[in-house]
């Protein structure tokens, strides 16, 4: 079989053309990869013939291949006949197969993809890549048919997907005869394979989701334009894309519809929602992306995601959600509602149309701040360098009574050795140690970071004036946010769940304060449009640890290095 593929891709290269040419199968990893693109007039296909299915597809190639692979020869135009109209066939709803043609064919390094999602990746360095057999074929689709079947090779591994007008209908998976698609020639959106077998992840429309959290209730929903466009006149009709000037008045139009529906009781009340922000996505197998910058968008495929908030006292007992927005196509939407356990996905539909979600939390986590032991007091800083005079005082004392041995000798040297030992004791914290200056810096990050636990920006601003002082909590509060944020995603919030202290190295400053070069670690996850997004941050800082008003701060900052790990 090497030899047969080695002599195919020989006698290929010469010739490039022979005309004008999450349910996780892995079926991308398929030694054959199938590409269909159905369009008005034609369905072109993009192949990837490997090695092994290189007999399986001998009758799609050219006479001086076939016959060194060992098999009868037999005419170039008989042999596609039966390619084309019964190994590699696609077959209208009552007409005959389609004919086809070859575009172009020759060897070409496999292209390299996702083992979820298919999505091309670029090759390891080092890596050598696998060279396949490349063909573009094409159909001429004369009509609209309402239904086509499609078949493979007999003994052929091939990993297929549909594009319908640039529409994906399925997600990457196995090709076998006799699979048929319903096409909706109005509407892309709609096409799909008979059997849920072949259903892409993502086939609503609409979707939505509940996110609940101490301090904050998020309500996010995915919808496509053109659906509400049913509701809502958002000047789709007849458009095939989307231009980017109309995107940002179309936004706020669908952010102003969808605000007044879904309604969503907290504990029993009505709660009146917060546009957090509202964009264009990018959805896949692995994540959700906002699309930004803005980019020119096909009408059929276009997504967006608006998320509300719903501010709490801590957290709720029960939310739901009432969703209110049906047709005739929109009968099943996706729902999830998501707390520290984890989301509970369900399907929602008109019989059954509230989200509801209880708290059945037994250990809830709510922020919780570090309690810091209070700085040294000046008594305390002074007794630090003043105990070395006292136990002077003390050995002298002990001296001059040793040779003495008088009764007021022996007080004062009593007295002396006793205010020694306190000037030790009570000056023990106020000595500086790497230690003690790390258990200060771990707990300001702490309380830094969980700051943001809350959601008001009064509320922040409040925590973290007990970590940084007044000149500088601007600093801190735009630094971390924007290090909690993630831009991939309209600049969701991150939420920490863990703040490591790596290293720390720490020498005085006077007064009480110190200066310590500092490297962390940051932890944190959001979920966002039924993904959770992890983040994991390193910063090496130099901050300045002073007393204020009785409380340890940090008065100075400098980031050094910071990095995603």
């Amino acid at each position: 079989m090497q030899r047969a593929l080695l002599l195919v891709l020989l006698l290929l290269a010469p010739a490039p053309a022979r005309g004008d040419a999450i349910v996780w199968t892995q079926a991308m990893l398929a030694t054959t990869i199938a590409e269909f693109y159905i369009e008005e007039g034609a369905i072109r296909v993009e192949l990837e013939i490997g090695m092994q299915d290189v007999e399986a597809f001998a009758n799609l190639l050219p006479d001086d291949v076939y016959e060194k692979l060992g098999v009868p020869p037999r005419p170039l135009a008989e042999r596609l006949g039966d390619f084309f109209g019964r190994d590699f066939a696609i077959v209208p709803e009552g007409a005959d197969p389609l004919p086809g043609r070859i575009l172009e064919m020759g060897p070409r390094p496999r292209v390299k993809r996702d083992p979820i999602t298919g999505e091309p990746l670029p090759l390891p360095e080092g890596e050598e890549p696998e060279v396949v057999v490349f063909a573009r074929l094409e159909y001429p689709l004369p009509a609209r048919p309402e239904r086509i079947a499609f078949s493979s090779p007999p003994g052929a591994s091939v990993g297929f997907v549909v594009y319908h007008e640039g529409v994906a209908v399925n997600d990457f998976r196995y090709l076998s005869r006799g699979q048929v698609l319903r096409l909706d020639w109005d509407d892309p959106w709609y096409s799909e394979f008979q059997g849920r077998g072949l259903r892409r992840q993502y086939y609503a429309p609409m979707s939505g989701f509940l996110y609940v959290e101490p301090y904050e209730v998020r309500k996010e929903i995915i919808a496509r334009p053109l659906d509400l466009q049913g509701w809502i006149d958002l000047g789709l009709e007849g458009r095939e894309t989307i231009p980017v000037e109309m995107q940002p008045d179309l936004l706020r139009k669908v952010a102003a519809f969808l605000r007044e529906h879904h309604p969503v009781l907290i504990d029993g009340e009505v709660v009146v929602p917060e546009l957090a922000r509202i964009n264009f996505l990018e959805r896949s197998l692995r994540t959700s992306r906002v699309i930004d910058p803005p980019e020119e968008l096909d009408v059929y495929s276009a997504q967006l995601g608006a998320i509300f908030v719903y501010p709490t006292d801590g957290l709720p007992q029960t939310v739901t959600m009432d969703w209110d927005l049906w047709s005739d196509r929109l009968t099943r939407v996706p729902a999830s509602s998501v707390d520290q356990a984890g989301p509970l996905p369900t399907y929602l539909e008109p019989d059954w149309r509230v989200l509801e979600w209880k708290n059945f939390l037994k250990n809830p986590e709510l922020p919780t701040l570090q309690m810091l032991r209070a700085p040294p007091t000046a008594v305390a800083r002074a007794l630090l360098w003043g105990r070395w005079l006292l136990a002077g005082l003390a050995l002298v004392a002990a001296v001059q009574w040793a040779r003495r041995r008088s009764g007021a000798l022996a007080a004062a040297t009593a007295a002396a050795v006793l205010l020694s030992a306190g000037a030790f004791w009570a000056s023990r914290e106020a000595s500086l140690s790497d230690e003690r200056a790390g258990a200060v810096v771990a707990g300001l990050l702490h309380n830094v970071y969980r700051a943001f636990d809350f959601r008001d920006e009064g509320q922040i601003y409040d925590v973290l004036a007990r970590s940084a002082s007044g000149d500088l909590l601007e600093q801190v509060y735009l630094e971390t946010r924007r290090g909690l944020e993630l831009q991939s995603q309209g600049g969701a919030r991150a939420k920490v769940k863990e703040v490591e202290l790596v290293e720390l190295e720490a020498e005085s400053a006077g007064g009480g304060a110190f200066t310590a070069t500092a490297t962390w670690n940051v932890a944190g996850s959001v979920g966002h449009w039924g993904h959770i997004h992890q983040r994991r941050n390193r910063y090496r800082a130099e901050l300045q640890v002073a007393p204020v008003d009785g409380a340890w701060k940090l008065v100075g900052v400098e980031i050094l290095e910071e990095q995603r790990i």
